[in-house]
């Protein structure tokens, strides 16, 4: 079964030449568009196809080398514009060996309706395939739909790509961060090793027996790893952060009532709530506005 093109649209309120430049530039383009570490345009001449060389990194010192093909369109009849695309790579740690794309820019009563569409053939045969249709195609979606909503913000509000990308990636860095420490709270020392220091601290909140001190201790297991899944499953994420704001202050003043003691021993309740509180500060305002994915379409108009 043959994969579908990949498709992502966005309406840019912006004038044309502003769009055009942004997209057509190599060190504006670079700039926005997750998919590129950098584009190099090569000498041309009058008439022919724009060559370029893009490079992109995938972390652990490689990165991904290219060529590249584009030629602008006008449409004097309506004023829009196209841009095809001809690229691919040679190198065997991508799983894309060539493809060919276009971009058209569209004027609307208000604004540019901005859309893409590409697709490319894979390496490694069936297998390459496979792994295409699962992961890296979603992904290349993913990524040049962050990138138009990215390039809008920019031209519409002037916020820059790298403080978009900055609050984007801290936003998903601290939210898989809360994820695993409340899962791993909840599962490992409340319902796994039901830990001696969790059930004596809860006796000494009141005077619980030692069964009603593991049911509670149980109990408040239970309740972190449903909050630690609500970090991936809950959209508003600063609600999350709001809420944090009360329980870290809440969770250190039960330690201090049900055994202050701990309070000098090494990497203490005391200094681990209170950087999760920083982290939640830091959290709420760096998820303020942040760019997303989920404000492009990715079908064609009518599909």
């Amino acid at each position: 079964m043959k994969n579908k093109p990949i498709y992502v649209e966005t309406t840019i309120y912006t004038d044309m030449d502003r769009l055009w430049e942004a997209s057509q530039d190599p060190s504006l383009h670079e700039q926005w568009d997750l998919r590129f570490s950098s584009i190099t345009y090569l000498p041309k001449e009058e008439d022919e196809p724009q060559l370029f060389e893009y490079k992109t990194n995938i972390g652990f010192g490689l990165a991904v080398a290219g060529w590249g093909k584009s030629v602008g369109t006008f449409h004097a009849n309506d004023d829009s514009r196209t841009s095809s695309l001809h690229f691919g790579t040679d190198q065997w740690i991508s799983p894309i060996s060539e493809g060919k794309g276009y971009w058209k820019y569209i004027p609307e009563k208000q604004g540019i309706t901005f859309l893409t569409q590409y697709d490319y053939d894979v390496r490694f045969g069936g297998l390459g395939k496979v792994i295409d249709r699962l992961l890296f195609r979603p992904m290349m979606g993913w990524a040049t739909a962050l990138s138009f909503d990215v390039l809008k913000r920019w031209l519409e509000k002037g916020d820059a790509p790298s403080g978009q990308f900055i609050r984007f990636f801290s936003h998903w860095i601290i939210t898989i961060l809360f994820f695993l420490v409340w899962v791993y709270h909840g599962l490992i020392p409340k319902l796994i090793l039901m830990h001696p220091e969790e059930v004596s601290m809860t006796q000494g909140l009141l005077p619980f027996t030692f069964n009603e001190a593991q049911n509670i201790v149980a109990t408040a297991g239970v309740i972190e790893i449903v909050f630690g899944l609500l970090w991936l499953l809950y959209k508003n994420k600063r609600r999350l952060l709001k809420i944090q704001l009360i329980i870290f202050p809440l969770l250190t003043l039960t330690t201090i009532i049900g055994d202050a003691t701990v309070f000098g021993d090494p990497f203490n309740p005391l200094t681990f709530n209170l950087s999760l509180f920083a982290l939640t500060i830091i959290g709420l305002f760096v998820s303020n506005d942040i760019p997303t994915a989920k404000n492009c379409k990715r079908s064609r108009r009518g599909a």
